[in-house]
């Protein structure tokens, strides 16, 4: 997933990415608890890092946030600044 609106800063493109994740989790029928793992791709990882990771970790829930991974890479366009990947397991009740 990435931000709609390319012209925010890594804090509200990560916001975005993170509330898209929230809708298709809804959608799912689940939420972040169900989270296994997040792969982020930041374009500058130097600069982004800590704006990003404050964004996600007011994001995750306590004592539920999943196995992450994060690392720098050329992004598809030049304004996109993070992209994140999740994998969740549906709730089987």
């Amino acid at each position: 997933m990435t931000a709609g609106d390319r012209t925010q800063d890594i804090s509200g493109q990560t916001a975005q990415v993170l509330a898209k994740i929230d809708h298709y989790l809804e959608q799912a029928g689940i939420d972040k608890t169900h989270l296994l793992t997040a792969q982020i791709w930041l374009k500058d990882i130097k600069r982004d890092f800590s704006g990003m990771n404050a964004v996600w970790n007011a994001w995750t829930a306590p004592g539920a946030a999943p196995t992450r991974a994060t690392a720098q890479c050329e992004m598809a366009a030049p304004d996109i600044l993070v992209e994140i990947i999740v994998t969740a397991a549906l709730s089987l009740d």
